[in-house]
């Protein structure tokens, strides 16, 4: 039985390409008349960020807007290439549902797949089919150069790892990410400073594989991590003023303390 889904606002997007439309039309704006491609993917990725710092406050109303506005580059950027002859927006929304159909032989198809795991393998057997492989590519030729470093050693590490060229447990890359500490603290005592910065790129980037066995996304977690460091410096900085004191007067220690009554008052927070 065919599950009885919503239809989608088939209006509402042809108002929005409309609206595209006329603004790069000749009475519309010269700001939006004069972008390109390559203009136009600059603020796409900036809206992309905005968008997962709404998604992640977990506020429906800023997700929304923060959806619309993302929508809004990519339907521009679709408008470009149309207008260049190249392809529409209905191309792009067809060519990925065909993609995606394919992809999903389990659903559309005749096979069973019981775990998110084999789908993921399977994912990657029909990607890997659809690719014309040179002699001399590369697996990790399809991870972008442009992704934000701690993401692309993440997807890196993924590639290699698909290939076979994998630690076998989490064992034995924690035990990696202890000898390139060492060889990192090694560099500081010897001053060398070149060596030092790889070294510290080779711890990171052994512990971005020590995320991926234990099935932490990395840049999700840091993200966290950055995000529970900000709250925390913001409420540091709320005590100190409700004190009548100036954090640049205070010392180390004595912000140290302040910083300890925080984590403690986070403690005795009920879950929830």
């Amino acid at each position: 039985m065919t599950p009885n889904f919503p239809r989608l606002p088939a209006e509402a997007l042809e108002n929005l390409m409309r609206l595209i439309q006329t603004l790069r039309s000749d009475g519309g704006c010269p700001w939006d008349k004069k972008q390109t491609p390559r203009s136009i993917i600059q603020y796409l990725t900036e809206e992309i960020y905005e968008l997962v710092d709404a998604v992640e406050t977990g506020n429906p109303a800023k997700t929304c807007e923060e959806l619309g506005d993302v929508l809004f580059q990519i339907f521009f950027l679709a408008e470009l290439y149309r207008e260049q002859g190249m392809f529409d927006i209905g191309a792009v929304a067809r060519l990925n549902t065909e993609k995606m159909t394919r992809r999903h032989p389990h659903v559309f198809g005749g096979e069973s797949i019981d775990s998110p795991d084999a789908v993921r393998r399977q994912w990657y057997q029909i990607k890997k089919g659809e690719k014309v492989h040179m002699e001399d590519g590369s697996e990790l030729d399809s991870v972008p150069v442009q992704l934000p470093a701690l993401m692309r050693a993440y997807r890196i590490s993924e590639r290699a790892a698909r290939a076979g060229f994998d630690w076998s447990d989490l064992q034995g890359v924690i035990e990696k990410a202890e000898e390139e500490w060492v060889e990192f603290k090694r560099a500081l005592e010897s001053e060398q400073s070149e060596q030092a910065a790889m070294e510290f790129g080779d711890i990171l980037f052994t512990l971005t594989n020590i995320a991926r066995f234990a099935r932490i996304h990395p840049e999700t977690a840091l993200g966290g991590a950055i995000n529970k460091f900000v709250n925390r410096f913001k409420l540091l900085e709320k005590l100190v003023r409700e004190q009548g004191k100036d954090m640049h007067q205070q010392s180390p220690a004595e912000l140290d303390e302040f910083w300890e009554t925080i984590k403690a008052l986070e403690g005795t927070k009920p879950d929830g």
